[in-house]
This record gives C-alpha cells, sequence and structure tokens, in this order.
C-alpha cells in the first residue's frame, strides 16, 4: 500500500478515489478524522464508559446488599428492636405505673413550669393595667404609651469567655423572657405607641459593615479593654454584614412580628398604632468620638431616621441621637476631624423648633378635616418676576401653639454627682436620712446615676449638651432615657428648665438588674381645633412604673423545689422495703421478645424419665407463652416452688437412630435438651405469661436502685417538658 504522500489510492491530503472500477467513491478529509483520531476518541470514551460501568455496578450491587439485609436481618433487627419497645411500653403503661408519685411529681412540675414561664408573666403585667393607675376626668381618652429600654439582645460580645453551650443557652432564655414580656404587654395593655430608648443590640457597633471603613483610628485603639482586643480580629471574621442582619431580623421575631398581638385598632380618638425604635444606643452606634459612620448609616437604613419628631396624643416627642451629639464636646473634639458625627445633630437642634410648628400644624389640620400638606396655587409665572418670599407653609410663626414637648434621648441628661435616683430605683435604695432630718440625704452616691465614663460609654451627657438640647428643643416638659438599665427620677436645676427626667428600667434580665420592667406612660391634653390647651388641662401625662418577673426568684424556686422533690423521692425509696410497696423500677428483663431467635415448644419425653408438669396447664406449654428458654446436656436439679423444671431423672441410654414419632430434633439429630429457666415464674393474672423472677437484692440495692430510677425518670420528663417551653418562646 502507497504512503498518505504518494500517488497511490490516496493522495497527499487524505482523498480516497476510486477503484479499477472508475467511479470515484466519496473523499474524506485526514484533518477531521483520522485513523489515529478514530481510535484516540474511541478509546477515550471507552474508558470513560467503562468507569461509569463499573459505578453502576458497584451502586447495584450495593442496593442488592442493602436490600436483602432489609429483607432478611435488617428486617430481624427492626422486628425485634419493635419487639422489645413494645414489651418495655406495656410494662410501664398501667395504671399502677402511670399513677405513680413520680409521675405525679412530674404533672406538678409542669405546672409549676407554666407557672415559672408563662403565667407569672400575664400576672404581672395585668397588675399594671391602665385603670390600675390612671386618674383623668370622667370621659377621658387618653393616649397609651409604652417606653421600652435596653433591650440590649444578647450576642457573641456579651460572654466572649463563656463556652458554646451556656453561651446560646443564655440568648435563647432572655430572648424568650423579652418576648414573654412583651407579648404580655401586648395581649393585656393594648398600647397605642411603643418607644425603644436606644441599645437594642449589645454588639451592634462591633459587627463589621459591607462598606466603608471600619477599622478602629489609631487614636482609638488602645481605648479599648484588653479583654477584647484578643477577640477583635475574630468578631471582624466572624460577624460582618451578614451577621448583623440575622441579629436585626432576631430582634424583629421577639418585638416586631408580635405587634399585631395588641390589635390592628388604637384607642378611642387616637391617629393609629405606632412602633419607633429609631433612638440608637452606644451600644448600637459607639459613643462620642468613636461612632463609626458606617454603623449610624446601616442602622438608620433599617431602623429609620436617628434624629425625629413626631406628634403623639397632643404631645411632640423630639428624638435625639445623644450618643453622636456627644462628639462634639469630647476631648478629641480639637485633635481629629469629628464634623460628620455631631454636625448632623446639631443641625437638627437648630432647625427643631420650626420642625416641631409645623408637625403640630399637620396633626390639627388632620383633626379639622384638611389636607396635611402644603398646597400651592396653580399660576403661571415669570421666573424673573415670581415672589418667593409669600410660599406657602406649615410653619406659621413663633407665635403659633405649641404641644407640651417630651424629650427622648438614650443617654441621660447631666445632674450634680450624688443627685438620688429616689426610692423606686432597685439596685441601691436611697440612704435613710439621719435621725431628726426629714429631706433626702444629697449627695448620696450609691441611690444616684454615677457621673463617669469609659470606652464606648458615658452614663450621664455632658453639662454643656444637657442646657443646648433642653434650650434648643423649647417647652420641654418631661425627658425620658435610657442606658443605666434601672430606674432613676430626678428634678433637674433651673439651668435646665426644671425638668422631670425618668431613666427607664430595661426590659432584659441580663443587664445585671433583679427585676426588670418598661415604663407606662398616659397622655391626655384636649385641644381646641387651633391647638389652644383647654384651662382645665393642667397635668397632661401621668407615668407608671411596671415592674416584670425576677426570674433570678424563679430560678431559685426551681431550685428549691427540685431538692425538696428529690428528698421525697428518696423518702419513698426508703418506705418501699419497710412498707412493703411496690416497686418502681422494673425488673430487668433477663431474655427479652425477640423475633431473631427461635423459641420452641417444650420437650415431651415418652421414654422413663419422672417430668414434672404444672397442674393448670398441659403437657405442652405454647410456645408464645415462653419469654426465654435455655438449652442443657444435664439435669438442672429440683425445680422452684413456683417455676417449671423439665429434665430426666436417671436418664437412661436412648437408642441411637430416627427419632420416635411425636420427637423433634434439628435436622435429622436429636435437638439437646431444653429446660425452662429455674429462675422463673407464671403469672396467672396476664394471660399465663412467663416471667423472670425478681433475683434476691439486698435492702441497700433496692433503695439505691429507687433513687435512680425515680429521679432520673423525673428529671428527663421535666426537662423535657422545660425545652418544649423553651423552644415555643
Amino acid at each position: 500500500m502507497a504512503p498518505s504522500y504518494s500517488n497511490g489510492n490516496s493522495n497527499g491530503y487524505g482523498y480516497s478515489y476510486g477503484s479499477s472500477s472508475g467511479h470515484r467513491q466519496s473523499a474524506t478529509t485526514s484533518y477531521y478524522s483520522t485513523p489515529y483520531d478514530e481510535d484516540y476518541s474511541s478509546r477515550d470514551h471507552g474508558d470513560f464508559q467503562s468507569i461509569c460501568d463499573d459505578i453502576a455496578a458497584g451502586a447495584k450491587s450495593l442496593l442488592r446488599r442493602m436490600w436483602a439485609y432489609a429483607q432478611g436481618p435488617g428486617r430481624q433487627m427492626v422486628w425485634s428492636l419493635a419487639m422489645r419497645g413494645g414489651h418495655q411500653l406495656r410494662r410501664n403503661m398501667i395504671r399502677r405505673r402511670i399513677l405513680s408519685l413520680p409521675h405525679l411529681l412530674v404533672v406538678f412540675w409542669m405546672v409549676v413550669m407554666l407557672w415559672g414561664e408563662r403565667w407569672t408573666f400575664s400576672n404581672k403585667v395585668r397588675s399594671c393595667d391602665w385603670d390600675h393607675w390612671e386618674d383623668w376626668p370622667p370621659g377621658a381618652t387618653p393616649h397609651h404609651l409604652i417606653f421600652v429600654a435596653d433591650p440590649q439582645i444578647i450576642d457573641p460580645h456579651s460572654y466572649p469567655g463563656r463556652p458554646w453551650p451556656l453561651n446560646p443557652l443564655t440568648m435563647l432564655i432572655t430572648d424568650n423572657y423579652m418576648r414573654r414580656s412583651y407579648n404580655q404587654l401586648q395581649q393585656v395593655l393594648h398600647p397605642d405607641t411603643v418607644f425603644f430608648l436606644g441599645d437594642l443590640f449589645d454588639g451592634g457597633r462591633e459587627w463589621k459593615t459591607a462598606h466603608g471603613n471600619f477599622d478602629d483610628p489609631e487614636w482609638a485603639k488602645d481605648h479599648r479593654p484588653s479583654q477584647e482586643k484578643k477577640y477583635l480580629k475574630q468578631w471582624h471574621k466572624n460577624y460582618g454584614e451578614v451577621y448583623w442582619l440575622r441579629e436585626y431580623s432576631r430582634f424583629g421575631d421577639i418585638f416586631y412580628q408580635n405587634w399585631n398581638l395588641g390589635g390592628v385598632f388604637s384607642g378611642p380618638w387616637q391617629r393609629g398604632r405606632k412602633l419607633i425604635s429609631s433612638l440608637p444606643g452606644n451600644h448600637d452606634l459607639g459613643f462620642g468620638a468613636e461612632v463609626k459612620l458606617p454603623v449610624r448609616d446601616r442602622f438608620s437604613a433599617y431602623f429609620g431616621e436617628t434624629n425625629r419628631v413626631d406628634v403623639i396624643g397632643n404631645h411632640t416627642f423630639v428624638s435625639v441621637d445623644s450618643v453622636s451629639l456627644s462628639a462634639g464636646t469630647s476631648a478629641m473634639k480639637d485633635r481629629v476631624d469629628l464634623h460628620g458625627i455631631y454636625e448632623p445633630v446639631q443641625q437638627f437642634l437648630g432647625e427643631v423648633k420650626a420642625t416641631k410648628r409645623r408637625a403640630v400644624q399637620r396633626e390639627l389640620r388632620f383633626w379639622r378635616g384638611e389636607i396635611d400638606q402644603v398646597t400651592f396655587d396653580h399660576r403661571v409665572e415669570d421666573l424673573d418676576n415670581a415672589d418667593y418670599s409669600r410660599l406657602p407653609t406649615m410653619d406659621v410663626g413663633e407665635d403659633a401653639p405649641d404641644f407640651p414637648t417630651i424629650l427622648l434621648t438614650h443617654v441621660p441628661l447631666y445632674r450634680d454627682p450624688g443627685t438620688p435616683c429616689g426610692p423606686m430605683r432597685e439596685h441601691w435604695p436611697p440612704t435613710k436620712p439621719p435621725k431628726g432630718q426629714t429631706a433626702s440625704v444629697f449627695p448620696d452616691h450609691r441611690n444616684a446615676i454615677s457621673v463617669s465614663g469609659g470606652y464606648q460609654y458615658q452614663n450621664v451627657m455632658s453639662e454643656e449638651d444637657s442646657v443646648m438640647m433642653i434650650k434648643s428643643i423649647g417647652n420641654v416638659k418631661h425627658v425620658f432615657s435610657g442606658d443605666d438599665h434601672d430606674y432613676c427620677e430626678v428634678v433637674h436645676s433651673d439651668q435646665k428648665e426644671n425638668v422631670r427626667e425618668i431613666t427607664v428600667k430595661s426590659l432584659s434580665m441580663a443587664m445585671g438588674v433583679p427585676t426588670p420592667g418598661f415604663q407606662m406612660v398616659s397622655l391626655y391634653n384636649p385641644v381646641d381645633s387651633q391647638g389652644n390647651p383647654f384651662p382645665s388641662a393642667t397635668k397632661t401625662i401621668q407615668t407608671h412604673l411596671c415592674l416584670l418577673p425576677n426570674q433570678l426568684s424563679t430560678f431559685l424556686t426551681y431550685a428549691v423545689l427540685g431538692v425538696l422533690s428529690l428528698l421525697v423521692l428518696a423518702a419513698r425509696a426508703v418506705l418501699v422495703p419497710v412498707l412493703k410497696l411496690e416497686p418502681f423500677a422494673l425488673d430487668p428483663v433477663q431474655n427479652p421478645p425477640s423475633a431473631v431467635l427461635p423459641i420452641f415448644k417444650a420437650k415431651t419425653e415418652t421414654d422413663d424419665q419422672d417430668v414434672y408438669h404444672l397442674k393448670s396447664t398441659s403437657s405442652a406449654t405454647p410456645a408464645s407463652n415462653l419469654p426465654s428458654a435455655r438449652t442443657s446436656t444435664r439435669p438442672r436439679g429440683p425445680s422452684l416452688s413456683h417455676g417449671l423444671v423439665a429434665h430426666a431423672r436417671n436418664a437412661s441410654p436412648k437408642p441411637k437412630g430416627k427419632p420416635a414419632p411425636g420427637k423433634w430434633g434439628w435436622g435429622q439429630n436429636r435437638g439437646p435438651r431444653i429446660e425452662i429457666r429455674r429462675d422463673g415464674y407464671y403469672d396467672k393474672a396476664r394471660n399465663d405469661i412467663w416471667k423472670p423472677a425478681s433475683r434476691q437484692r439486698s435492702t441497700l440495692g433496692l433503695i439505691g436502685r429507687e433513687i435512680w430510677t425515680t429521679s432520673w425518670r423525673v428529671v428527663w420528663m421535666v426537662l423535657l417538658f422545660f425545652a418544649y417551653l423553651a423552644h415555643q418562646g
């Protein structure tokens, strides 16, 4: 055959022509297909197909083995386990065990758990109902408002050194506490408005943002406590924008999702229900010069504008981002540029009086049935001759009527060190005055909010910022703040217009105050169509502190009742052998029913043997009534008075060969001799069931076993019920 480059049957380019017949056959280009390429392709395809065939064959073989196992030993194992479980359940589900003392204790503990985890919240909130403390004239229609301070949901920042199981458990318990409190707050009190006073998160300022510079500035890196420095890299790596969004969703699951439990409609003559949670705290943004702008932008994007004016119940509420405002008076103001932090707040305060007037006019327009927005005349004017001085506006001037103003700030206003907080402060009650003194002790440092600060916090604002806020807002009649976690009520100095301030308790049980709470506010300010108050309206606001359950006291109650329960079970265990009581602990099953091992009928011998028969049964006991059997090739001795033993006395040798008719064996050979366990007894009350006899135990062993069995039964059932309540929230 000529080579591919010759002038033989194929030319140099691989075209094949016809043979001696003179007809040209189909030509094929060797560039696209050559014998070598075809061989390589087919070989590669064959290898791949071989691999697929091997995998398919292996999978089929595995499935066949699994099916064979499921049809044989697997089915027997499952059936055996089901038989064992059913047998154990049958032993337990009898009336004397169901109505026993351990199960009665479990029922008692369920009632205790329902009280501690559900009913006590309802009782506490119901005791604070509005009609228990409101004092308005007959026919009044007050606006019901509630302040919630420092929920500060627990996260990895809260207890960085705490091991894994404890930290999630702490988060679960504290979340459930706030959820139950808030649910009862909505269901029982039906507030028209709920305000949050900051610190919604505990570590919100630490979770890295998706955009912007999140690193601490060089001058602030040494400010962080040493115990936090070693976790900083881990926080920035593991807890970023995605984690913060999960925390936002977690906050919403507790508070937003359950908002409608308070109903859809507001009280009579109110403009609807509101929930406002845009006021930030130092745990949300940081404090002063160390507030990070990307963190604040993220907070305002999800919760709303941090500086705002709301007219509610004929009162004007002014929310001020005091943690950002404090940057303007910080020690770092002259060293670094902080304008981006405090200037938006100062600009808001510079315009807040006009903002208040516009908000009041919109409210009055609504009640008069007018359009609550600015309307412009439809006319065409030349731009050069247009008069811009008479544009319509909601601000009718400084002489316009104003509603009583309530200032909301996360950080309390400045007060002199040692200013007492009053008798309702839980952490440190007031110091008793000396004998003969009627006025309260001043200064009383233990009853006061400490005038101090530290990393990312300051207990009170500077006096300069406090005075500026009061003067800029004007007509401030009341201040509500958070941050301190405990209740504090003070009347400020003349410089701050003698305004009364209440620092609201934290709603969380993890904020260092044993008894959490929230502040209830009733607003009633009747006005005419122009916003002027009636002469009889001298007091327009009433407040009440509502205390929630002391969870530490609840846990202490659980501990005391737990010890008493163990003592009761121990006393019962001691009385079992003394009074011959029925033991709670079941005897262990020597050979429980099984579908894996065969169970045979008892043998019947026709030779010369002495066979003992039970009088109430036939010579052959049904196999279904034999829970266990033991094989033996030698006599076992005399039978027990309550059992049955089948064995031969003076057994004579047996002839070899085929067994006689009626005999049975394994295969063609006689099987081993079978006897019923000599430690069994016959139960006439349980359908002829053979049961293993109780082994003789010592009194101490019986008592110990009773204590362990009954205690374990109560513990796991109670913990399971507690887990169910915790899962339900």
